[in-house]
C-alpha cells in the first residue's frame, strides 16, 4: 500500500519570509529525492488541494489567499484538508483532533524562530498574535514540534508544556551553494569596494548589529550589511555612526538572491555573526559553507550550530576577535567552517523526516 506524505507548501504561493520559503522548497525537493520505498510526496497548496511533484517548481503561481486559510486553520477549520501524514515547514497546519492511533493520521510543525517569544516588539502585532494561537493550537493537536536546534527546543519549553514532542531537525545550507564565476562583476554591481568584512540583519535589537558595527570600526576594513529592511539603511547607517564607523564604510543591502548573496559573503575577509537570538542561523551556516572565517557572538545556538567551525566570542569581545581573524588570514577558520557546513544538507534534513513520521 503506497504511504503519502502530504507537505504544506504556503510558503511557496504567499513566502512570509524569504529563507523559510526556501527552506519549504528545498525541504520538499527533498522529502520527495528520499522518499522510502512505497511512499509518495503530496504538496497541500492553501486552497485544501493536492498538487504533484509539478507543483514544486519555481514557476508555480496560483492566486490564492493564504490568510482565509491561516484564519480557517487558527481555528480548527481543516478547509478540505483529510487525514494522512501532514508535514508543515512552519506552524501552518490543520492543527484539528484527529485519531493517530487508530486511523494513522499524523500532522507535525515546525518553528524555526521564536522572536514572538523572545522579542514581540519586533515583529508585527498580527503576526506575533498568529504564531501564538498556532502554537497553542500545535499544543493541543501536533503529533510533534519540530524545531532546528536543541537550544530553541529548551527554549521554547519555557513556553509551551510540549514534552517529548518537541523533536529537532537542523536546516541546511542549499545544495551547491558556492561563490558564482561571475562573482566579481556581481559585487561592482552591488557598488561594493574590493575588501570589506560582512554581516547580516537590520537594526532591531536582537539583530545585534551594533556590536558588528563596533567590531568592523576596529579595522581598516569597510562593511556589508546584507538583508536590511527596506527603509532602514538610514537607521543602519546611525548605527554605524554612533560605533564609530563612518558611513563611507558602510554598505547597506537588502535581501539579495543566492548568486548575489553568495558572492558577497564568499568574498568577504571575515563574516560575522553578531545575533544571539533564538533561530536557525542561515547567514552563519552559509559563510561556513563558502569558506569565509565566522566571528560569532557566543550563544546557544551558535554553540550548538557551529560549533568548531567558528569563533565564538561575547558580543563586547568581537572587535578584537576581528581583528586577530583578519590579520591571520582565518586560514583554520575556513577550513573547519567548511568541514562544519557539510552536516547541515536538506537530503539529510529530509531522512529525518521520514524517520519522524515513522517513530509516530
Amino acid at each position: 500500500m503506497s504511504v503519502s506524505l502530504r507537505v504544506v507548501l504556503d510558503q511557496l504561493v504567499s513566502p512570509t519570509g524569504d529563507d523559510v520559503a526556501t527552506a519549504s522548497r528545498e525541504l520538499a525537493a527533498a522529502l520527495v529525492a528520499t522518499a522510502p520505498l512505497g511512499c509518495r510526496v503530496e504538496g497541500i497548496l492553501p486552497a485544501g488541494e493536492d498538487i504533484g511533484l509539478a507543483g514544486l517548481s519555481h514557476e508555480h503561481r496560483l492566486r490564492l489567499n493564504r490568510m482565509q486559510l491561516a484564519a480557517a486553520w487558527r481555528f480548527g477549520v481543516a478547509s478540505g484538508v483529510g487525514g494522512g501524514l501532514i508535514h508543515s515547514p512552519t506552524l501552518m497546519a490543520p492543527l484539528v483532533r484527529h485519531d493517530r492511533v487508530n486511523e494513522g493520521d499524523q500532522t507535525v510543525v515546525t518553528v524555526w524562530d521564536l522572536a514572538p517569544w523572545e522579542t514581540p516588539s519586533e515583529v508585527s502585532r498580527a503576526e506575533a498574535d498568529w504564531q501564538r494561537a498556532m502554537l497553542r493550537r500545535a499544543m493541543k493537536h501536533a503529533d510533534a514540534i519540530v524545531v532546528p536546534t536543541h537550544a530553541i527546543a529548551e527554549r521554547l519549553a519555557e513556553w509551551a508544556d510540549l514534552g517529548e514532542r518537541i523533536r529537532v531537525i537542523p536546516g541546511a545550507v542549499l545544495d551547491g551553494f558556492a561563490v558564482p564565476t561571475d562573482a566579481d562583476a556581481r559585487r561592482r554591481d552591488l557598488r561594493l569596494p574590493v575588501e570589506y568584512v560582512a554581516t547580516a540583519g537590520g537594526p532591531a535589537e536582537s539583530d545585534g548589529l551594533a556590536a558588528a558595527l563596533r567590531a568592523a570600526a576596529a579595522t581598516t576594513l569597510d562593511i556589508v550589511v546584507i538583508g536590511v529592511p527596506e527603509g532602514a539603511e538610514p537607521t543602519v547607517v546611525d548605527l554605524a555612526a554612533a560605533a564609530g564607523l563612518p558611513e563611507r564604510r558602510v554598505h547597506a543591502r537588502g535581501w539579495l538572491d543566492r548568486g548575489d548573496r553568495a558572492a558577497v559573503i564568499g568574498g568577504a575577509r571575515a563574516f560575522l555573526a553578531p545575533s544571539p537570538r533564538s533561530a536557525w542561523p542561515w547567514r552563519a551556516t552559509e559563510a561556513m559553507a563558502l569558506g569565509t572565517p565566522l566571528v560569532a557572538v557566543d550563544s546557544p545556538v551558535h554553540r550548538e550550530v557551529i560549533y568548531d567551525g567558528g569563533l565564538f566570542v561575547p558580543a563586547d569581545q568581537m572587535p578584537e576577535a576581528l581583528r586577530t581573524v583578519v590579520d591571520s588570514g582565518g586560514r583554520r577558520l575556513s577550513v573547519l567552517g567548511r568541514d562544519r557546513a557539510r552536516a547541515f544538507t536538506w537530503m539529510g534534513s529530509a531522512e529525518k523526516v521520514w524517520q519522524l513520521h515513522a517513530d509516530l
